[in-house]
């Protein structure tokens, strides 16, 4: 299966709006929307929901007042401040302990340590995660909750359930819309990517962004492509990029220029090459030529060489 994981090192870079332009132009793919902290792939694919879960992916701890004997340990304890002590009951006895749920990370350690067990961990629903159909083929995207943790094991669930739905639909392959930066969800994003492509802007900024993420996928021994995305704002910089790419073994994808259509074809909740064949959206299928042209190089030289044979 060819996986393809479209990551940033910032939001803002046209990331999303390249991943709808492979959609529509890749014909038989599965999606993933791993970018469960901000979602918006779905703004310009409309996707249909056909089944929904809840993610719970982390616990939290909750104190029986029943058999809390207000000790203070658990207080003591947690690096968090997550238990509370309620002060004095009606009667003027110490009142149960509490547990800020916002607060708890759901290490355990009060639990583990309560002398009169007191404190259970209880599972908590983080989110939800989605199976949709969208014009352009199956789509496995989520939602985590407000303030709430774990994007990594949701990021993972996302993408497992991506691969199964892409067997299961006779998907040539699966494109990915990765979160921004390099943490935990862009890691767990990117493991096992046949190839992961870097959309970058002609900036200071985006220069330091392309090398930061670069590390990362050169730490995971995964090959890369480097796209420019408004390239012509800052063509020295954008020239700039390019070269620190080559010297560094990335390949060059291509260049997309700055266009407005972008926005109009996002308020007709399209992608740039459905809503238009010219500018930008020349520029997106050149590109998806050089991506699609390195997949298969990579996928034939896999299967002269024998490796992934099980």
């Amino acid at each position: 299966m060819k996986e393809l994981v479209v990551i940033s090192g910032k939001g803002g870079t046209g990331k999303t709006s390249v991943v709808a332009a492979f959609a529509a132009l890749a014909g038989n793919a599965a999606l993933a929307d791993c970018d469960v902290d901000a979602a918006n792939l779905h703004l310009l694919l409309d996707p249909q929901v056909q089944e929904s879960h809840e993610f719970v992916g982390g616990s939290t701890a909750v104190i029986n007042p029943e058999n809390c004997t207000s000790c203070g340990l658990c207080e003591e304890l947690c690096r968090f401040d997550a238990p509370h002590d309620c002060g004095l009951n009606r009667q003027g006895l110490p009142a149960p302990y509490e547990i800020e749920a916002v607060a708890c990370e759901g290490c355990g350690v009060c639990a583990r340590f309560c002398p009169e067990d007191a404190i259970k961990m209880q599972e908590t629903v983080n989110g939800q995660w989605f199976i949709s159909k969208t014009r352009h083929g199956p789509m496995v995207h989520a939602r985590l909750g407000i303030a709430e943790d774990n994007s990594g094991k949701l990021v993972s669930l996302v993408r497992e359930k991506s691969r199964e739905v892409a067997a299961s639909n006779g998907c040539e392959a699966i494109i990915v819309d990765a979160s921004p930066g390099i943490g935990c969800p862009v890691i767990a994003s990117l493991t096992g990517a046949k190839l992961a492509l870097i959309v970058t802007e002609p900036t200071l900024s985006g220069l330091h962004d392309l090398q930061r993420i670069s590390e990362l996928t050169r730490h995971f021994g995964i090959p890369t492509m480097v796209a420019v995305n408004k390239y012509d704002l800052n063509e020295d910089i954008a020239g700039r990029i390019e070269g620190v790419a080559r010297d560094g073994g990335m390949e060059i994808g291509g260049r997309v220029r700055y266009d407005h259509v972008f926005t109009r074809a996002m308020i007709h909740r399209q992608s740039v090459v459905e809503y238009t064949d010219e500018g930008a959206a020349a520029d997106l299928r050149k590109l998806w030529d050089a991506v699609q042209t390195y997949l298969t190089s990579s996928t034939e030289q896999t299967t002269t060489t024998g490796e992934g044979d099980g």
